[in-house]
């Protein structure tokens, strides 16, 4: 056979690097995870296999898809997208045979899409922090807790920060009025007095630790949050006062 009639070899098939992220394991780490009974093996399976595919995963669709051009930040827009895929993990059903890369994909692009357009229609509206009185209740709120609460990172960065929210925290405890908030806050001080022994504690794995010490879920979590921090701005003036 000649040269020319040779058959042409067939081209190699281009591996999508997502997928070695997301793959069949990743699949059988979420089907552990909902099986598991002990919180030290569900925290492990979750930070170690299923939470840096699922970062992978919203890294993928932001960038392709642009999505964080209308959000806070990309930091903001991936850890809140994962924050979400972590409360889907209980809604997904492997014995449907559903791929779960397929599943979570939908689930973190139709995420991504209300959230950039909820984003769009926002910043249609401009208003001057000059001008409290054009702001609602709710918008000043937001402004105060600006000027009041250090960033993330400033507070796990400096140890004597740490050391004075701690007692910070102690006091909203003593204020603290429900049940739910009592579990909210307690969990909160768990978190800050043991930094040093959670080998696995990272920011996106901080709201796991706080439903699974507070027992919470995540409604009841986010809504007791939102009064919590109204305690800290309340306690933290009084400290600088004190002070």
């Amino acid at each position: 056979m000649e040269e020319s009639e040779k058959k042409p070899e067939k081209a190699t098939k281009k591996i999508d690097p997502l997928k070695m992220y997301f793959n069949s394991d990743t699949q059988r780490a979420i089907v552990a995870f909902q099986e598991a009974n002990d919180k030290k093996e569900r925290d492990k399976l979750y930070v170690e296999e299923i939470l840096p595919a699922f970062e992978k995963l919203v890294e993928n669709l932001i960038n392709i898809h642009k999505f964080a051009g209308l959000y806070d930040s990309y930091d903001d827009l991936k850890n809140d997208c994962v924050n979400f895929l972590f409360e889907t993990i209980g809604k997904f059903d492997a014995a449907r045979g559903t791929n779960a890369f397929s599943y979570f994909n939908v689930v973190a692009k139709n995420w991504l899409i209300i959230k950039t357009k909820q984003k769009s229609q926002k910043t249609k509206r401009n208003i001057s922090l000059d001008d409290s009185s054009l702001m609602s209740t709710y918008e000043r709120n937001i402004v105060d807790e600006h000027n009041t609460l250090p960033s993330q990172d400033l507070l796990f960065e400096d140890i004597r920060s740490i050391e004075g929210i701690t007692t910070i925290l102690y006091d909203i405890r003593n204020i603290a009025k429900t049940e739910n908030e009592l579990m909210c806050i307690n969990s909160i001080i768990t978190i800050f007095e043991n930094i040093d022994d959670i080998d696995l504690l990272n920011k996106n794995a901080i709201l796991l630790y706080m439903r699974e010490l507070s027992g919470l879920s995540p409604k009841q979590l986010t809504t007791t949050m939102q009064v919590i921090k109204k305690y800290y701005r309340k306690v933290k003036i009084e400290h600088q006062k004190d002070g």
